[in-house]
């Protein structure tokens, strides 16, 4: 069996960098021939449209690629790259809702502010583009995959509010998997650990504190180490694939064990 059959059309939001950028590159080596690229940096874009094309084997072109560039939270943007798409190559087969924030803050002293930002950017417009895809993805009987976090399982002190956004992806999951199970829809999610991206310095943390944190996180994970984006993406690609035609409404750890620990 193959992983995916010839002419499936994928979006990924957050294409740009992290699992997003190594989820549309795993999916080029397994065959989908047709992606849109969505993010703010379209330099960044354009590097992985690059890296989608040569581990291809050169088999797709830039074409082949299609690139949509906006800020997630923008209802427009969003119309955009569902409108695009459908003009560029007619159909939506596979939708990964990666895009997100992090922001650390404690209730007593974080604004409400950025608990606004997080559940726009990681809940709100994960919504909002699903909603604009599902009529479209019950034609093909396509694949969600939805980008959390183990913080929707566990608390962690002063980062609430993305614990609660994620929490809130989560349920958004398990939901819409069970609305979209009649039309032949599967719905699921991933929940990564501390993984080698850019989220947390992004998020506000320093060279500094980012590498206390690394090292911290050895502690915190079971297996002893911090994740890969590949590995991250090789279970976003096998949700979405045919091996995985059984599979609706689950939450996946990606963490190292992380999920299991209790502190002592």
């Amino acid at each position: 069996m193959t992983d995916f059959t010839n002419g499936e059309v994928a979006i990924i939001t957050g294409a740009s960098s992290g699992f997003g950028a190594q989820a549309a590159v795993k999916f080029c080596e397994l065959g989908v021939d047709k992606l849109c690229l969505t993010g703010r940096d379209l330099e960044a874009l354009r590097e992985t449209q690059r890296l989608c094309i040569e581990r291809s084997n050169e088999k797709l072109k830039e074409e082949d690629l299609l690139i949509v560039t906006g800020d997630i939270t923008d209802e427009l943007v969003l119309k955009s790259i569902v409108d695009k798409t459908l003009e560029t190559f007619g159909r939506i087969d596979i939708l990964i809702n990666n895009a997100g924030i992090f922001k650390s803050g404690g209730f007593e002293w974080a604004p409400v502010a950025i608990f606004d930002e997080i559940m726009d950017t990681n809940v709100r417009s994960m919504v909002v583009l699903t909603q604009l895809c599902i009529s479209h993805l019950k034609k093909t009987k396509g694949s969600i995959v939805n980008v959390s976090s183990v913080n929707g399982f566990r608390p962690f002190v002063n980062d609430g509010y993305y614990c609660m956004s994620k929490a809130a992806v989560d349920m958004f999951t398990k939901c819409l998997a069970l609305e979209l199970a009649p039309d032949g829809v599967r719905v699921n999610a991933v929940n990564p650990g501390v993984i080698l991206t850019n989220i947390h310095t992004r998020g506000g943390m320093d060279d500094s504190q980012y590498r206390e944190f690394l090292d911290r996180s050895k502690q915190t994970h079971p297996l002893g180490r911090v994740g890969e984006t590949e590995e991250v993406a090789n279970v976003i690609a096998f949700l979405v694939s045919r091996r995985a035609s059984f599979i609706t409404g689950s939450l996946t750890p990606i963490d190292g064990g992380r999920n299991c620990v209790c502190p002592r």
